[in-house]
C-alpha cells in the first residue's frame, strides 16, 4: 500500500489549500512563458506594479539608511517583532491615518500581516472556516472581483458573488453597477468584501454606494471589509475624488505590494479590536511573526509625512499618465467597428475589456495570444460565487484583463497586436 502522501490523501483542509486553482494555474503558465518568451514578450497579464523612478529612489534610500545603521540592521533582520507588528510602526501608522482622515484610531485596531491576500485568507477563516457554510456567508456585492480570493473558499457555498447591473456609458465604454436588490434576499451573511478601487475593473464604488453597503452590513451583523491594495491612503492609484470609509463594523486593509514593495509581503488591517486580536493570534500561531522589512521601510515616511507627496504627486500621477496613453493606443489600434468595451478606470492599473458576443471564450482568446507574444488574464477566473447563474451568464466569457503597468513600448505594441486578434477573432 502506498503511504497516504503518495497517494494525495490529505486532510479537508489541505484538500482546499492544495487543490488547483485559477491564480495558481495562471501564475504557473504566466511564469514558464516568462521564461522562455525572451525580450519580444509583452506582459500585460500579471499584477506587478511598475517600477516607478521616484519611488525606487526613496527604497534605496531607506534601504541604505538601515544598512548604515548597525543597531538598525540588527532590529530588522536579526529580531522577531510581535505578532501584531511592530510598535513603533504601529503607532506611526496610526498617526498618520489620524493626521490625514482626523480619525482617532489607536494601535489596538491594527495588526500587520504577511500580504494582503495573506489578510483576507485569515479573515475568511476567522469568519467562515469551517468549510461548510454554516457559521455564515461572505458576500461579493459586484463581481468580477480579485482572482486571489476565489481559492480561498475554505468549502462549497460560503462565497456569494453577485451578478452586477451592466449600464453602457459610452460608444466603447461601460459600468458594472450594484444590484443593491438582490441584497435583500440574502441570510445568514457574516462579511460583505469589495476592493476599492476594484481588481479587475477598476471600478470605484461611490460614498453613497459605499454607505449602502455599509448599511447592509450593519443591519445584518456582519463585517464590511474593504481592500485598499491599489486605494487610498496608498498606493493611491486612483483617478477620481475617494475617501476611505471607517465606521465601527468596518475592516480596512493596506498594503505596501503596489506602493513598489511586493517583495516585503506586508499590510496593514485596520478594524475592531476583536478582529485584529485574533488576527494577531492568527500569525503568532501560524509563522510567529511578520516580516520587518517592510515595516523599516515605511515608518519613517508615515512619520515626516513624505508617503502624502510621493503617493499624490509621483505614483498617481505615473499611473495616470501610462492610462491615458493606453487609451490612447486602444483608439489607435482597436477596430471601431466591433462591439469592444472597456469599464471606465477610476483606478487600479488594468484596463478591463469586455468582448461582447465574443465568438470563443476569454481562455481561448488568451491561448490565442499567447502565442502570439502577449500575455493577459482571461476574465473567467474573476467570476465566483455565482450558483446558477454561473452557467447562464454569457459576460463572464467575454472579459479580459489587460495590465498597463509595464514598459510603454511593451504596452503599445501588445494593444496593437490585441486590435489585430479581436479583428481576426470577429472575422
Amino acid at each position: 500500500m502506498k503511504p497516504y502522501w503518495r497517494q494525495g490523501v490529505w486532510s479537508r483542509l489541505g484538500k482546499v489549500l492544495a487543490s488547483g486553482s485559477g491564480i495558481e494555474e495562471l501564475m504557473e503558465d504566466l511564469g514558464i512563458a516568462l521564461a522562455e518568451g525572451g525580450p519580444e514578450l509583452c506582459f500585460l497579464g500579471g499584477g506587478n506594479p511598475a517600477h516607478v523612478p521616484a519611488a525606487e529612489a526613496i527604497w534605496q534610500r531607506e534601504m541604505a539608511e538601515i544598512s548604515r545603521n548597525h543597531f538598525q540592521l540588527r532590529r530588522v533582520l536579526g529580531i522577531y517583532d510581535p505578532p501584531r507588528g511592530n510598535p513603533a510602526f504601529l503607532q506611526a501608522f496610526a498617526n498618520f491615518l489620524n493626521r490625514l482622515y482626523g480619525w482617532e484610531i489607536g494601535t489596538d485596531q491594527l495588526a500587520v500581516t504577511p500580504g494582503g491576500q495573506m489578510a483576507f485568507f485569515l479573515l475568511f477563516c476567522l469568519l467562515a472556516g469551517d468549510g461548510q457554510g454554516e457559521r455564515g456567508q461572505i458576500v461579493f456585492p459586484v463581481i468580477p472581483e480579485y482572482i486571489g480570493y476565489a481559492a480561498q473558499e475554505l468549502g462549497r457555498g460560503i462565497f456569494v458573488g453577485l451578478r452586477p447591473q451592466i449600464e453602457i456609458t459610452g460608444t466603447h465604454s461601460f459600468r458594472y453597477r450594484a444590484d443593491f436588490a438582490k441584497l435583500e434576499d440574502l441570510e445568514g451573511i457574516v462579511a460583505v468584501c469589495i476592493s476599492q478601487p476594484t481588481n479587475p475593473s477598476g471600478n470605484l464604488l461611490s460614498e453613497e454606494e459605499l454607505r449602502k453597503l455599509s448599511d447592509f452590513a450593519k443591519r445584518k451583523g456582519a463585517l464590511f471589509l474593504i481592500d485598499h491594495a491599489y486605494g487610498k491612503p496608498f498606493p493611491g492609484i486612483v483617478f477620481r475624488e475617494s475617501t476611505p470609509l471607517l465606521e465601527e463594523h468596518h475592516v480596512l486593509v493596506f498594503s505596501l505590494s503596489k506602493l513598489g514593495l511586493p517583495g516585503v509581503r506586508t499590510a496593514v488591517v485596520l478594524g475592531p479590536s476583536e478582529v485584529t486580536q485574533a488576527l494577531s493570534r492568527m500569525v503568532a500561531n501560524l509563522g510567529l511573526a511578520n516580516g520587518n522589512l517592510g515595516q523599516a521601510i515605511l515608518r519613517p515616511l508615515l512619520e515626516s509625512g513624505e508617503l502624502v507627496e510621493l503617493v499624490t504627486k509621483r505614483i498617481c500621477e505615473f499611473y495616470r499618465k501610462r492610462m491615458l496613453a493606453a487609451r490612447e493606443w486602444v483608439d489607435e489600434f482597436f477596430p471601431a467597428d466591433l462591439p469592444y468595451f472597456f469599464h471606465e478606470t477610476d483606478g487600479s492599473m488594468f484596463l478591463w475589456l469586455w468582448l461582447q458576443d465574443l465568438p470563443i471564450s476569454s481562455k481561448d482568446f488568451y491561448q490565442r495570444l499567447k502565442r502570439l507574444g502577449v500575455l493577459v488574464v482571461p476574465g473567467e477566473y474573476f467570476f465566483y460565487g455565482l450558483g446558477s447563474e454561473s452557467f447562464s451568464w454569457r459576460h463572464q466569457l467575454e472579459c479580459v484583463r489587460i495590465s498597463y503597468a509595464m514598459d510603454e513600448e511593451q504596452v503599445c505594441k501588445g494593444l496593437n497586436i490585441i486590435g489585430k486578434e479581436i479583428r481576426r477573432v470577429y472575422g
